[in-house]
């Protein structure tokens, strides 16, 4: 899957990050990490010491969380990736 997303329950900007990529009609996986240290583990290294959420990556490219993914988005810079 070109898009992968690690999110936790109740998180606002796991919600927006997720309606965007809906929006666009990306899939994504996604990971709840909510409950699962290991998850989470995994998503802190993956995301070089990122340890807040949602962390995403595409085509396995660590791009940030909802402020980056909206800044690539409104940079016009989002499509381009998600083709690629």
């Amino acid at each position: 899957m070109a898009v992968e997303i690690y999110t936790r329950q109740m998180c606002g900007f796991c919600t927006m990050a997720k309606r965007l990529l809906q929006q666009k009609g990306v899939a994504f996986r996604e990971y709840d990490a909510s409950f699962d240290p290991a998850l989470r583990k995994e998503m802190i290294q993956r995301a070089n010491g990122g340890s807040t959420f949602p962390q995403i990556f595409i085509h396995d490219e660590h791009v940030g969380g909802c402020d980056e993914l909206m800044a690539l988005e409104r940079a016009g810079k989002l499509d381009a990736m998600l083709a690629a």
